[in-house]
């Protein structure tokens, strides 16, 4: 296919470093050092903005499910006791069926999944979180009338207690590395383990006969984890989890086939019955900020690694939803590759989007927002609204941005629709489980942060009518719901069997 080039996108990016980094490679789960590289580019100016991406949000990801970033998520943590973290979560692997066997959805080895950090408002990453994935296979086998077979099954019996570990056909294991300042580069610990430089990631939910208590059994995967130059200890969970976002999203993609200005809850959540593997951290705030400015940004990546041993980036995702409704569909795939100081290249999608014509186009009882440059969507997703998550000192990009001086609320006084109903702990400041992403994303695209006469029709209530709650999902780390089972199937329980 033809893709559009830009002085500021390559297929494979120029590396600014190269380090040594954790690979996991035997049975006994234990990191050897290794080289491996990382794209740590260095960019041009930028003056200008872009926005991000989603579940299948571009073609080329479509190909490449593994590494396909579906929701960023970032707040200060509201469980008990932690209000001196913030959690970040980056999604993988979207439209997960929980009955996806046999080989159901390990992470790819030959990737590398980040989290990036910008501490200073620059749209550099001050701090970057890099995870790397193997599968280490037991290939069990069984006597077959005097023959040694190995079995084609991913387990030969029920497992998750300790005793019964040999039952289990693969294990698969990731490392954490920390890249400070883009050059201080540490192997994160697990203190859970008393050492050492391994993380276990749970099997995904095979069903209840096979993975008995699943829920215990993947809570005994959440590890403390010291971080290099953080002054306290950090969590860390990955594996499966019940997709967290709601959206009627077939309908949306069905020129809207609904009615936006309908019942919040009046639609079906058409992924309430998939799974999705998480990557969730949860960090000291005071390892992330930098001097008296509370604000933070972040992104998550994908990359994937070339026969040469570098690293071309494939995604990338902070906002959700706007690679698919924003992002014009010549330069989704540049998107995926880009960095967000670069973002220049993508300006005219945010200053000037489409979105807001087709829904008036669509329905023409409401009305497009008539101002432009649309600075309201540039502050809402590229520099922070000021007065709540602005950095002191901004370089317009696309990234999440919280702004950690903001107290959490607890999980029954959060408001869906977040900052734009007076909850500022919720998005666009960060993004929780339970803020209503859609619904707050078609109005503020409509106009809500404008005044009514550029904007006659921005108050109104829109919806895609696939309604979330903070109480959908557990109040402790990771936050996210255990995953549904692929067996046995019930009737009333979608897909699978939730514990």
């Amino acid at each position: 296919m033809n893709r559009r080039k830009s002085p500021w996108v390559t297929p494979v990016h120029d590396h600014a470093s190269v380090f040594a980094f954790a690979h996991i490679q035997d049975e006994t789960q234990m990191i050897k050092r290794t080289a491996i590289a990382i794209a740590l580019a260095g960019g041009a100016a930028i003056t200008g903005v872009a926005v991000g991406s989603s579940h299948r949000e571009a073609p080329l990801i479509t190909e490449t499910p593994k590494v396909d970033n579906t929701d960023v998520y970032m707040f200060r943590s509201y469980e008990e006791g932690r209000e001196g973290y913030v959690t970040l979560i980056a999604n993988f692997q979207p439209f997960q069926d929980p009955y996806g066997g046999p080989n159901y959805f390990t992470m790819d080895p030959d990737a590398m999944y980040s989290i990036h950090v910008d501490s200073d408002g620059n749209s550099v990453e001050d701090l970057a979180f890099h995870f790397r994935f193997a599968n280490n296979y037991r290939n069990i086998w069984i006597p077959v009338n005097g023959v040694q077979v190995p079995v084609p099954l991913r387990n030969i019996g029920p497992f998750g207690a300790a005793a019964q570990a040999s039952n289990n056909n693969l294990r698969e294991v990731y490392s954490l590395v920390t890249v400070r300042n883009r050059t201080e580069i540490s192997p994160a610990t697990n203190l859970s383990f008393g050492g050492g430089n391994v993380f276990i990631k749970p099997s995904d939910y095979i069903g209840e006969k096979s993975i008995p208590g699943y829920a215990a059994y993947a809570d005994r995967h959440i590890y403390d984890v010291g971080l290099a130059g953080c002054a306290g200890d950090a969590r860390v969970f990955v594996g499966q989890r019940r997709e967290g976002f709601s959206v009627n999203v077939g309908e949306v993609f069905d020129l809207i086939n609904t009615n936006p200005l309908g019942a919040r809850d009046g639609e079906e959540n058409v992924l309430a019955d998939k799974n999705v593997t998480t990557i969730a951290l949860e960090v000291p705030i005071s390892c992330m900020t930098e001097g008296s400015d509370p604000v933070i940004g972040a992104w998550s990546t994908a990359s994937l690694e070339t026969s040469n041993g570098r690293f071309t980036q494939v995604s990338r995702l902070s906002a959700p939803l706007v690679n698919e409704v924003v992002i014009g569909l010549p330069d989704k795939d540049s998107f995926n590759n880009s960095f967000p100081w670069n973002d220049a290249y993508f300006a005219r999608y945010v200053t000037h989007p489409t979105l807001p014509e087709l829904i008036q186009a669509l329905y023409p009882t409401v009305t497009a927002p008539n101002q432009f440059p649309r600075t309201d969507l540039v502050a809402a997703f590229l520099t922070g609204l000021p007065g709540l998550n602005q950095p002191a000192n901004i370089r317009p990009a696309e990234m999440m941005r919280l702004n950690t001086a903001i107290a959490p609320a607890a999980a029954a006084a959060q408001d869906s629709l977040g900052a734009l109903a007076g909850d500022a702990a919720g998005f666009p400041n960060g993004r929780r489980p339970g803020d209503d992403v859609v619904d707050i994303e078609l109005r503020v695209a409509m106009g809500a942060l404008l005044p009514a006469d550029v904007a006659p029709s921005g108050q109104l209530p829109y919806t895609d009518g696939a309604i979330v709650a903070a109480t959908d999902f557990r109040d402790t780390f990771p936050y996210l719901n255990t995953p549904l089972a692929g067996s046995p199937n019930t009737a009333g329980a979608p897909g699978g069997v939730a514990n």
